[in-house]
Formats: C-alpha cells, structure tokens, sequence
C-alpha cells in the first residue's frame, strides 16, 4: 500500500462500517427507511467513497453516534455505488442533493439536514 494510500485511504484499504448502519442499496431500502420515519427518526448519511472530505465526516460522526441514547434508525448510502437512489431521495424529498450529507427524516419528512463539516449529532438530537 501506498503512502497516499494509508493517508487517504486506497480501494483496498475500505474499513468495514459500524454495525450501527443499515444499507440503503435499493428504492425499497429507501421506502423502508422512510416508512420507518413514522414510528421514530431516522438518520441517511450520503457517503462518496472516495471522497477525503467524506471518509473524514464520516469517521467524526460515527464517534459521536456511538455516545446517543436516542432510539433512531442511521442509514449509508454509497453514492457512487447508488447515485440512482441518491437522485431519488433528492427527488422524493425535495433536498439539494450534497456529498457528504446527513438527512434527518421524521414522519416521512426532512426535519433537518447537514453536509460536509455542519455534519454532527447535533442534526439529530
């Protein structure tokens, strides 16, 4: 591996996420997560792979995430892997589409969202 590699992160070096996400990878994922936003809030957290900035976010939010008491649903989606759905929650939602970003649903409907370094648990709570 490479000195850029291990500083920013090559494709070979792509740690396993959080046990806390759950994927969106398909329209009935993103359906299931906004079903969800009923019953309590839910988190989407819009991820470019490879994306410095992004790997970075992510890394701080997921410290964070891990001290909330709060009962809520986090949802990944890749979005060079799924752009489709990215575009579609942009669509559906009514949201500029941003990378990073982090959508926070509640009864079907954005209640708050972040991109980039505005990115915190704070969105949430």
């Amino acid at each position: 591996m490479s000195f850029f590699d291990k500083i920013f992160g090559g494709k070979e070096n792509t740690p396993e996420r959080k046990s806390f996400w759950k994927k969106i990878e398909s329209e009935e994922d993103l359906a299931k997560a906004i079903e969800t936003s009923y019953h309590h809030k839910v988190a989407i957290f819009k991820h470019s792979t490879r994306c410095f900035i992004s790997k970075t976010v992510l890394k701080n939010f997921e410290k964070e995430i891990d001290n909330l008491d709060q009962k809520l649903d986090l949802y990944y989606l890749d979005l060079l892997e799924y752009r489709s759905i990215s575009n579609k929650i942009s669509q559906d939602l009514g949201i500029r589409h941003e990378s990073p970003q982090l959508i926070v649903i509640e009864d079907g409907k954005i209640i708050n969202s972040a991109s980039h370094e505005d990115i915190s648990v704070s969105q949430i709570t």
